[in-house]
């Protein structure tokens, strides 16, 4: 064997070839690869290894590597077809039509009788002059557009129809250019400085968004033209729509970004802007802080703008003064998620010390004000805390004299203080190992308030209440309360959620005390039999609050059993009872009928439509919780469709691409239930059909449960067999190789599935090269053919047939098998009229292959066979008769030589395509 480490750079390219030859592009890459690093001189040989690796990059479809490697071997030999004609391929691929035209041309006029690119210079010219067309009518329709959308005193559907034209115009490749070169984003910033109508302002920066995308040069200029100002100035729009960063480009523009951002930061507590910028800012400074893209946290703690956050936690609605800003129910939801993942980008002990200290300093700063106003924000914002950066929240409440002040402030008479002192003892509540003795005295305050007659105060006691009574969790067998004390705090908690004259207010902390109470499972069923309850808690989260999510979505997981439950073995049952433990106990109403009785029920309320305005939250936590229930409902297939209808789908998607890991399992999860029951075409329409492929993928995972495999092993077939283009982005996402892993496990339904992916991929003629490849694949197909399992044999037969149809080469590695007659036999000979159709069209498909693999066949007794299904009248199915005799007349014809001008036109057009 030769040692590589001992190669020189031609013999790295030789190499590289047999592997090319082979199929095997990873490996041919890197040997290419290794060539180029040998090769110091800029050469003929050089220029080679580059378009050879280019020829690799194409196979691999990673298209702007092969226009890089083609650009710098014609750096070398300026007019190299090989070159021109694989950068041609790239730049088609690319959809660069012009630009690949352009080299079809430099090609012929370098070699004229070249036959193998004159189809696609003529397929290119069409496309071009189709394009120059196209863009022709798209430029005189977005001048016609413009001029109807940016006219003030014009009717204002006409112009908001004609705003809507050009966002979709903006969002096709030669409608941005067109647009950007016409000056379209000053004249929308000249239009807007006078414009009323809300919906045409949303529009135009939507616009300006999409001609932005994707671009960093026109990004650049579309900045510098409208300025930072401006932005902050529409953040105003309720309508919002951000990305995530992209830490290439992080990288590059990190001093531009700092600045944007630090103005952001500064213009959080800003007097003068809405409640609704100020939850928008804070939401973009809480995208752009992740550690991997920006390294922004740390940033921020420096700018002091932990501080500055903290004053608007501090914030209350219904606390109006002087220097007071404006906020919305969410501003502190919205804030309390930024802190917590500020808090967790501090990677480091030091950095989160710096955290905590800034936080200490802001709440030393405000209580050196001995005035009430200081004292009723100190609490605001450690409530705030709680919400958020739990930790941190509970030191604070630990520092001397702080739990004494809140205590105080809960006994007062002052209603302000007492409502804002009772949230405060609410949130501590929820971590009695680390605030042990807020709830050890805050239990009688909390009754005290619970007798109060305003009923904010009430109701948030109650909440404090509801938090205590649910300490035993789903263990039917504790009980902090007297029997019967629970469903007393739910049916208060019920009045107030279903009141009318009530305000959101109330309501809100009714479903957050519910979301306590519904550990106990006789609450649940008693909740979910009560459809004004439930139908007021939905139309509560279809507000899209930020302050509702964790009590709606908390009961929704409550109700539908959707929160992770231990693993009960017997075993470990057995010795507790031994050694005298507590064995936790499950409520008979949480049996499977009853919780799927719950699931649909709450389907049929329309529950799916508020999941999808919660679903917009930034909490990590939340966007979890809202998975799970999201999964529990697609569970149950008949509420599927309702799913689908009311906007599951799409708001699942961004759940399973980012979140916490069993969250992004529990949304694709629920995406694959979809897509087994529902057309895939139907669930996820237009883009969307693409975006799920790697949701499915990434649940065929060692660590996803055998049940998680299936589902999404089922989706993927059922995606695999709409068109051509989603194979290929399955394939693209390197899903073939994790479906083929399952057709080797010990498990009958996930082999059975996987396979039937295959077959089902095996329409797209890249899943054939895997199979031409120098492997296996072939042999275990052919005995997959003889599975006990029908539908593996079936789906086994079905791929082959497919495979032997369209490579030859696959039709010679059938022999590789040494069972391969038993398994023909098997399919010809099976009662079963579709395994037996299936192994004639592989029989056929071999004997038309070649004449070497037809006169093996002949050896056999599978002519006999042939000729016995051709000719029997028991055969149940005609076309089985015809194949047969259509595969004995091919055994025939290969008395004839094939033709030699054929073998040399097929040579000829093949060239170019072939390594050097």
């Amino acid at each position: 064997m030769t040692k590589t480490n001992n190669l020189t750079a031609q013999q790295w390219k030789e190499l590289g070839n047999e592997e090319f030859k082979k199929g095997n592009w990873s490996e041919a890459l890197s040997c290419y690869t290794n060539a180029l690093k040998l090769s110091n001189e800029d050469n003929s040989e050089k220029a080679i290894y580059y378009k050879n690796r280019a020829a690799v990059y194409l196979k691999q479809e990673k298209y702007n590597n092969a226009i890089n490697d083609c650009n710098e071997s014609l750096k070398i030999c300026s007019s190299d077809p090989k070159a021109l004609f694989r950068r041609c391929q790239a730049l088609e691929a690319l959809e660069r039509f012009e630009e690949a035209y352009r080299d079809a041309r430099y090609i012929i006029a370098a070699d004229p009788g070249n036959k193998a690119i004159q189809p696609i210079a003529t397929r290119l010219h069409e496309i071009v002059q189709e394009r120059y067309k196209q863009n022709s009518r798209i430029s005189a329709k977005v001048s016609q557009m413009m001029d109807i959308a940016l006219e003030i005193n014009g009717d204002n559907e006409k112009r908001e129809t004609a705003m809507n034209n050009l966002l979709v115009l903006a969002r096709e490749r030669a409608g941005v250019e067109i647009m950007f070169n016409d000056g379209i984003v000053s004249k929308i910033m000249k239009t807007m400085k006078l414009e009323k109508n809300e919906e045409i302002i949303i529009i135009g920066i939507r616009i300006i968004a999409e001609l932005s995308k994707d671009n960093i040069n026109r990004t650049e200029v579309i900045l510098k033209d409208i300025g930072i100002p401006w932005c902050l100035e529409m953040i105003n729009s309720k309508l919002t729509e951000n990305t995530k960063p992209n830490k290439e480009l992080c990288d590059k523009y990190n001093k531009e970004i700092d600045t944007i951002l630090s103005c952001l930061l500064y213009s959080v507590t800003s007097r003068t802007i809405s409640g609704i910028a100020r939850d928008a800012i804070i939401e973009l400074i809480m995208r752009n802080i992740h550690y991997t893209a920006l390294n922004w946290a740390e940033r921020l703690v420096e700018l002091h703008g932990l501080q500055r956050l903290m004053e608007v936690a501090s914030e209350l609605e219904e606390y109006k003064y002087e220097s007071s800003m404006d906020i919305t129910p969410s501003t502190r939801t919205v804030t309390s998620v930024c802190l917590a993942r500020i808090y967790e980008n501090m990677y480091y002990d030091a950095a989160k010390e710096k955290f905590r200290h800034a936080i200490d300093e802001y709440i030393k700063d405000k209580l050196l004000t001995p005035d009430m106003e200081s004292k009723v924000r100190v609490v605001v914002a450690i409530t705030t805390l709680l919400l958020g950066p739990v930790d941190v929240g509970n030191t604070i409440i630990a520092k001397e004299g702080i739990l004494e002040m809140i205590l105080v402030m809960a006994g007062t008479d002052d209603l302000l203080q007492q409502r804002i002192a009772c949230e405060c003892i609410v949130a501590a509540a929820s971590k009695k190992d680390k605030a042990t003795a807020i709830i050890n005295q805050g239990v009688n305050i909390l009754k005290k308030l619970y007798q109060s007659k305003d009923d904010s105060i009430k109701v948030r006691a109650l909440v404090g209440l509801c938090k205590l009574g649910s300490s035993g969790g789903t263990d039917a067998t504790i009980r902090p309360f007297a029997d019967g004390a629970t469903k007393k705090l739910a049916e208060a908690c019920r009045r107030f959620l279903i009141n009318p004259k009530k305000q959101k207010d109330m309501r809100k902390w009714a479903v957050e005390g519910l979301s306590y109470l519904t550990f106990d499972a006789e609450v649940k069923e008693k909740l979910i039999e009560d459809s004004a309850a439930i139908q007021a808690m939905i139309e509560l989260a279809r507000t899209g609050d930020q302050s509702v999510i964790y009590g709606v979505v908390t009961t929704l997981v409550n109700l539908c059993n959707a929160y992770d439950k231990q693993e009960i073995i017997p075993e470990m049952v057995e010795l507790a009872k031994f050694a005298k433990h507590h064995i936790p106990e499950e409520h008979e109403f949480d049996d499977p009928d009853f919780v799927n009785k719950r699931v649909i029920i709450l389907a049929k309320a329309g529950v799916t439509s508020a999941l999808v305005s919660l679903s917009k939250t930034e909490s990590q936590n939340s966007r979890e919780l809202i998975a799970r229930v999201f999964n529990a409902i697609c569970g149950q297939q008949e509420v599927r469709g309702i799913v689908v209808q009311q906007g599951g789908a799409k708001a699942l998607l961004p759940l399973a691409l980012d979140g916490t890991d069993k969250g992004k399992k529990q949304a694709s999860q629920a995406l694959a239930r979809l897509g087994i029951t529902i057309n895939p075409e139907v669930a996820f329409p237009g883009q969307r059909i693409m975006e799920v492929i790697r949701p499915f993928i990434n649940l065929l995972n060692p660590e996803c449960s055998a049940l998680e495999n299936f589902e999404a092993l089922m989706a993927l077939c059922n995606l695999a067999g709409v068109n051509d283009n989603v194979r290929k982005r399955i394939l693209n996402e390197e899903g073939f190789q994790k479906v083929e892993s399952y057709m080797y496990e010990d498990h009958e339904m996930l082999t059975r599935a996987a396979i039937q992916v295959v077959n089902n991929l095996m329409m797209c003629e890249d899943t054939i090269k895997y199979y031409e490849q120098e492997n296996d694949r072939v042999k275990y197909l052919v005995i997959l053919c003889e599975d006990a399992d029908v539908e593996t044999s079936m789906a086994a037969a079905g791929a082959l047939a497919m495979l032997t149809s369209a490579s030859k080469k696959a039709c010679t590695k059938i022999f590789d098998s040494d069972h391969w007659l038993e398994s023909l036999r098997f399919l010809l000979a099976n009662p079963n009229p579709d395994l037996q159709h299936r192994g004639v069209v592989i029989v056929s498909n071999m004997i038309k292959s070649t004449k070497d693999v037809a006169a093996r066949l002949i050896e056999t007794d599978v002519m006999e066979i042939l000729m016995a299904l051709m000719k029997s009248d028991s055969a149940e199915n005609k076309k089985i008769k015809e194949i047969a005799a259509s595969a004995l007349e091919a055994a025939a014809k290969w008395k004839l030589i094939r033709s030699a001008t054929d073998e040399q036109q097929s040579q000829s057009s093949n060239n170019l395509e072939n390594v050097e």
